[in-house]
């Protein structure tokens, strides 16, 4: 049986810890940020965890 292929769209947005959580980037930070408050972009920053619906489907994206 043929290994399976990683998505490359997948492994450029999401990456995988130590633990095996999955972490992606929030949306809504690349453009038309003159309308959203200096909390909202901050709160933007920072990285999030894969919600566990998501988990399987990414991780099959990922092969891992």
């Amino acid at each position: 049986m043929p290994k399976i292929k990683t998505n490359r769209g997948a492994a450029k947005r999401f990456k995988v810890t130590g633990s095996g959580k999955i972490v992606r980037v929030k949306a809504n930070k690349s453009h038309i940020l003159t309308k959203k408050n200096s909390k909202r972009k901050r709160r933007l920053r920072q990285p999030t965890l894969v919600s566990k619906s998501d988990m399987v489907r990414v991780k099959r994206m990922l092969g891992v």
